[in-house]
């Protein structure tokens, strides 16, 4: 409560002869709160970021980078550094996620694959972190230490740990072979808006240097939203296409870059997976469960088309989704 009267102090100097309504709006995966600001005719987007629990420079710092080469990103219109709160412009509510049912859906991606790839070019700038081995080692480890050994509460085999780790090996080198690019992360139908006729950008502070394929997984392999299977195959060839010519990659095969595409979704999905588990047993926040098993489902399905991985699959698909589906209905929330 002290957190919102000082909130309210903050805004109080921007409003001072105004009424004002502020609703709680849907916050994201991190320790950020959101609410919708209403005065007049007049929104505004006001962000609580709690300085001892998350550095919001980057967020400011990238809001400038990126603003400047002129990607459309929530204008930073007021912020109290010292304590973490932002009066931000209001992008409206609609996300790509609320468009997936449209006819146009095809045309959409497509010109967000190229906002991808304009994004990709952006030079590296303080505050993205490389993408290197410690870094995918770190986020490799969040499935087996929340999802396997914390929510299933699984012991692994030292046949499994092998297999883990070899895997890891594998997937680690896909991500290191590829070009390094200047990488959003969470490119995904939740944090892409439109508004006001334009593509948007939310939750961007976490930009790395990192896999050319990254984004692009994030964007045709969303964990919230499954493409059919022809339309994937299509916008992969059409990515293909338009990374090429933003010369993003140049000298190999589609052949290879679907399987730098595969290969990292199957690293993105495996963190996914754990970071749900993380925010439900850490958090509190048991709202994205329902989408740990069709990540998995993904997982095993990609593995299967690379032999070198068909043995991952197989222990993801026939031991822990069914320990999975099992834990899924003893949970008192899911």
């Amino acid at each position: 409560m002290n957190r919102y009267k000082s909130l309210q102090q903050f805004l109080s100097p921007h409003f001072e002869d105004e009424v004002y309504q502020l609703a709680a709006i849907t916050g994201d995966a991190s320790f950020r709160r959101y609410f919708r600001l209403n005065s007049g005719q007049e929104s505004y987007i006001v962000m609580d970021s709690d300085p001892t629990k998350l550095d919001n420079t980057p967020y400011i710092e990238l809001n400038k980078v990126f603003s400047e080469h002129g990607f459309k990103l929530p204008k930073i219109l007021h912020a109290d550094e010292k304590q973490g709160f932002f009066l931000l412009s209001d992008l409206g509510n609609v996300h790509l996620a609320d468009m997936l049912d449209d006819k146009e859906r095809i045309n959409h991606y497509k010109h967000l694959i190229k906002l991808s790839a304009q994004w990709a070019k952006m030079p590296a700038v303080e505050h993205m972190k490389d993408f290197d081995r410690a870094f995918l080692e770190l986020e490799l480890g969040i499935f087996l230490q929340w999802l396997v050994e914390a929510f299933l509460q699984l012991k692994i085999t030292p046949a499994e740990r092998l297999l883990w780790q070899t895997n890891c090996e594998l997937l680690i080198a896909n991500v290191l072979a590829q070009p390094s690019v200047t990488v959003h992360r969470d490119f995904h139908s939740r944090n892409i808006m439109r508004s006001e006729q334009q593509w948007a950008i939310i939750d961007y502070q976490d930009a790395v240097q990192g896999p050319v394929c990254y984004d692009l997984v994030s964007l045709l392999r969303d964990c919230y939203f499954k493409l059919p299977h022809d339309e994937l195959e299509y916008l992969l060839e059409h990515a293909f296409s338009e990374f090429e010519q933003q010369g993003l990659i140049s000298n190999i095969s589609f052949t290879t870059f679907k399987q730098w595409f595969d290969l990292t979704g199957i690293q993105r999905h495996l963190k996914a997976a754990g970071i749900f588990c993380r925010l439900n047993l850490r958090d509190g926040k048991p709202g994205y469960m329902d989408n740990v098993l069709p990540t998995l489902r993904y997982i095993s399905d990609v593995a299967q088309d690379h032999p070198p991985l068909m043995e991952l699959g197989l222990w993801i698909k026939n031991t822990i989704i069914p320990a999975t589906i099992v834990a899924l209905d003893k949970a008192p929330d899911k």
